[in-house]
């Protein structure tokens, strides 16, 4: 049994792609950053479509290759052969979307990681370790790459793994063009077509565009170019054509590319062709390697391709296994892939658990986003407010502590009193809620940080999940639902744009009377109007019927969603207890994000100046500790009687 499904050799690099569309590179004012590099790309793109995927490549110690190793890890892709060059930058590349014919590009390769990779960075075990080994023709290209590659190729046939070459083919990487000209796809030269024809026996499978083989034939006659390509090879060949899809050869070239066998295409409007390749050859891969036949597999080689073209960037766009299985179902609803809202949600939410951090299944958070409270707080002991952002970095050390650098612990901290403490928890594996409403607003209105156009959240950095809490009951006015309604649906299309996670967090028990069904008709509100949080913060629900409603609500609408976490309302730690026991009953309920329970007493004490630091760090984390231990216990019973009652 191999561990891996596939390993990609090659480059791997950080794009920069402008986010204006439609203009110069020249002119283009911001970027956004992902992870690129055909090989980087694959391998990304076959773990969203459900491989075991691994990279080998090289990358900086510095900030960029730590990313994309990041990255590469928040997708499940295996990165112990990616290794980390203590001399080299990452390498870099600008891109951006002039128009639908124009994708002007920049490599910044000059002595990069990636091109440093050597025989000595392939690891015999890890090769042996996959069915299947994909290298790029990039790596062809110099000496010291071609030799690493070659190894993994010969190792990869004497442990019956399969082989694939995408040819990917970019002219000033094999140099014979200058650094302003990365945007070209052809340019003939015997010497590129002598190297690739000189490893083209070694492959399984060869995947390129008409252009791609025509350097790899040596001619511009496609026909011609396979056969000469079969000359060499009897790997099945996979020629790209555009839109027009594309074919596969097994066998001899026939007199006519329609002769091949092919997959059915699917008619959407190009929005951008950089990283296509990628994502068609990661949907190839998927079925290739999983035993698919070849009409199969071009299917979700078309189809992966298509997602690629419609969206920005290359690696974003790749679907997950569930958004392509969807998509194929379903069909084409809007041309422009990117602007249809139920595939989007999909795509959103069966990709962002790899791609924003780790594993959130248990929910233990120490909520002191407070500002009222704690303001008051300190009023009452005669200290001006900023001492209140020096008491929640005493808070932040208590979850550090209680936290011990272990997964499913996370804090609900503000930036207008705990600015520092947000600052602190950046990078410490912390889930991080960051609030955005004006406290106690009833119609919801937001910090002044966030801006009347809402533009305050592309300041925020990609781990903070936007949180909003919203008095919000099915009995309101007409005109107040309107109101509040705008904002959430405003709040969450600038979340979505931002590629930020939402929670939001509703307490209807402060506005009107409650039943069992107060809750789940909010949740069914706010998925009529387009709102899908990336998690909910509900108020203690107080039956076993009120809690199923609201969990059928949000899994009827969203079955991908995060879940739900329970706040605390200042309640004592026994009645906390009884609320934890009911809500644990239910998958969906992740845990608790607790506050006032937790810091009331220290604050007032700390504040008044009857405590030390140390005092106060230790007394909150005891709470924060005891808290925790009563959700694991809830959880802990409800699964033991699960289990119980199964066995009877």
């Amino acid at each position: 049994m191999k561990k891996l499904d596939v390993i990609t050799i090659g480059r791997s690099s950080v794009d920069l792609y402008g986010a204006q569309v439609g203009g110069r590179l020249e002119d283009m004012a911001s970027f956004n950053k992902y992870i690129g590099g055909s090989p980087t790309n694959m391998a990304t793109g076959t773990a969203r479509l459900g491989l075991k995927s691994g990279l080998i490549t090289r990358v900086g110690n510095e900030h960029m290759g730590r990313f994309i190793r990041e990255e590469l890890e928040r997708h499940g892709v295996d990165t112990g052969g990616v290794i980390t060059d203590p001399d080299r930058l990452t390498a870099l590349v600008l891109l951006g979307i002039r128009d639908q014919e124009q994708f002007p590009l920049i490599f910044y390769r000059e002595n990069c990681a990636d091109m440093a990779l050597s025989e000595d960075d392939i690891d015999p075990a890890f090769i042996a370790s996959a069915k299947a080994v994909v290298a790029t023709g990039t790596h062809l290209s110099h000496p010291q790459t071609e030799a690493a590659v070659l190894k993994a190729l010969g190792i990869a046939r004497q442990n019956g793994s399969k082989t694939a070459l995408d040819i990917d083919y970019r002219p000033n990487l094999w140099g014979l063009s200058g650094h302003g000209d990365g945007e070209n796809r052809f340019i003939a030269s015997d010497k590129v077509t002598a190297k690739l024809q000189a490893s083209l026996h070694l492959f399984d499978l060869i995947v390129g565009t008409e252009e791609e083989f025509h350097i790899a034939g040596g001619t511009t006659d496609t026909l011609q170019a396979l056969r000469n390509v079969r000359a060499v090879s009897d790997a099945t060949l996979v020629c790209k054509r555009g839109p027009m899809g594309a074919v596969a050869f097994e066998a001899g070239i026939p007199d006519s590319l329609d002769a091949g066998v092919s997959g059915p295409g699917f008619p959407i409007e190009v929005f951008n062709v950089l990283g296509a390749g990628d994502g068609f050859m990661s949907g190839l891969l998927k079925g290739w390697i999983t035993g698919e036949d070849w009409v199969t597999a071009l299917t979700y080689a078309n189809a992966c391709g298509a997602f690629a073209v419609s969206r920005h960037g290359c690696t974003p766009a790749y679907p997950s296994w569930e958004e392509l299985q969807f998509f194929l179902k379903r069909g084409v609803r809007n041309r422009a892939l990117r602007k249809d809202p139920e595939l989007e949600q999909i795509h959103w939410s069966t990709n962002r658990h790899r791609t924003h951090g780790g594993d959130w299944s248990t929910m233990r958070v120490f909520a002191f986003d407070h500002r009222i409270q704690l303001e008051q707080i300190a009023d009452e002991a005669g200290v001006p407010h900023e001492r209140v952002g020096a008491f929640k970095n005493l808070c932040l050390d208590a979850a550090l502590s209680v936290s011990g650098g272990q997964p499913g612990y996370g804090i609900l901290c503000d930036s207008r009193l705990g600015r520092e403490a947000l600052y602190q928890a950046a990078g410490t594996g912390l889930w991080i809620g960051h609030p955005v409403e004006w406290p106690a607003s009833r119609p919801l209105t937001l910090e002044p940080e966030i801006g009347p156009d809402f533009g305050g959240l592309a300041e925020w950095p990609a781990e903070h999940v936007v949180k909003v809490l919203c008095f919000y009951h099915p009995d309101d006015t007409a005109a107040m639902k309107a109101e509040q309604e705008d904002v959430l649906k405003r709040l969450f299309a600038v979340c979505r744009r931002n590629r930020l996670e939402m929670l939001l967090e509703v307490i209807p028990s402060k506005v009107g009377a409650v039943d069992d069904d107060t809750t789940a008709h909010i949740i069914r509100r706010m998925y009529d109007i387009g709102v899908y949080p990336d998690w909910w913060k509900l108020e203690p629900l107080t039956t076993r019927a009120a809690w199923a409603n609201a969990c059928e609500a949000i899994t009827s609408n969203d079955p991908h969603t995060r879940g739900i976490v329970v706040l605390g309302l200042d309640a004592p730690e026994d009645q906390l207890a009884e609320s934890f026991a009911q809500a644990a009953h239910f998958s969906l309920v992740k845990g608790f994000a607790v506050g006032r329970t937790i810091f009331a007493d220290a604050a007032r004490n700390w504040l008044a100046g009857r405590i030390s630091n140390e005092d106060a760090v230790a007394d909150m984390t005891r709470r924060f500790e005891r808290l925790c231990r009563i959700w694991d216990d809830a959880r802990a019973q409800t699964r033991l009687n699960s289990d119980q009652g199964q066995q009877q």
